[in-house]
């Protein structure tokens, strides 16, 4: 039996050529060969198959019964070959019906997804957009599998061999209800130490610097309520006399439907940057070229 890396296959065009020619100097010419070097091949061809595979007639050269019966396994296989080597129909958005993954918070769905979902509905009405946690998940793996297309948030630490782009940076300001004590006259200190705090604490947050430093402050433990994430935020502080400092962007989303007002804390937290990242895998990808570009265009600052 013959392996496949027993023989050099660009043979095997050789021997198609000829099998559907039947004429050394017309498979040549379609080989853009020469005479000679066509049949150096078709000699290597017989002493590989121990067959003489064509033989002069009259007609042309013609296939023995052994040639016949390779002609079609080694057309179907050059046809696999050249279709592994197509590269793939570019990304057309208008008609796309693809599915991305984005990993994200609440806190960034809340900011990104809007208007980011009428951006598609205009430009790629069949596309679909699904998020996932990155809580708990091995982004380098999911992404590198494919799982997910791309993460969005203030993550650190992650890994080298995914590639990342810089959208914003951001503030962190304190929201409450409107007419809110915390919101007369100037901020200080010891007003914003007295207030009753609600603080974000969920294993997805990437804000749990600021928590600390809210504590280093003299934020009192004791005032203190708990929620896992910042979906319920804008609903418990519009209807207690709670406080929380939050992302400037979740801010300016929440204060006019739900009647907040907020301001710069009278302390120092760190500036947030959040950034979008893929897996160097996909970077040419051009759906996922597209979907980044779609997200620049809206959010880059």
């Amino acid at each position: 039996m013959i392996e496949p890396r027993q023989m050099d296959l660009n043979l095997l065009v050789v021997f198609q050529e000829v099998y559907q020619q039947r004429q050394i100097s017309a498979a040549a010419r379609r080989l853009a060969l020469t005479q000679s070097a066509v049949s150096n091949a078709l000699a290597r061809l017989r002493r590989t198959f121990d067959d003489e595979l064509f033989v002069r007639t009259g007609a042309g050269m013609q296939p023995t019964p052994l040639a016949e019966h390779l002609a079609g396994p080694i057309a179907a296989a050059l046809a696999s070959v050249g279709e592994a080597l197509r590269r793939p129909a570019p990304f057309v958005a208008l008609t796309s019906e693809r599915q991305f993954v984005i990993a994200m918070t609440d806190v960034a769905e809340i900011y990104f997804m809007p208007p980011l979902i009428e951006r598609c509905r205009a430009l790629a009405p069949g596309v679909r957009l699904a998020t996932v946690r990155p809580a708990g998940t091995d982004l380098k793996t999911a992404m590198e599998a494919g799982r997910i297309d791309l993460a969005i948030g203030a993550f650190e630490h992650v890994s080298s061999a995914l590639f990342q782009r810089r959208l914003f940076r951001q503030s962190c300001v304190t929201m409450f209800r409107a007419g809110h004590p915390l919101g007369q006259g100037r901020p200080t200190l010891k007003k914003f130490q007295a207030a009753r705090h609600l603080l974000v604490a969920g294993a997805d947050s990437p804000y749990d610097r600021i928590n600390e430093l809210l504590e280093q402050a003299g934020v009192r433990t004791d005032s203190r309520y708990q929620v896992p994430h910042f979906t319920a935020v804008p609903y418990i502080v519009a209807s207690t006399d709670l406080v929380v400092t939050v992302p400037e962007k979740l801010a300016q989303r929440a204060a006019a439907p739900f009647g907040l007002s907020y301001i710069r804390p009278p302390l120092h937290l760190p500036m947030l940057q959040t950034n979008m990242f893929w897996h160097r895998r996909y970077g040419d990808d051009g759906g996922n070229v597209w979907l980044r570009d779609c997200i620049g265009a809206i959010f880059v600052e």
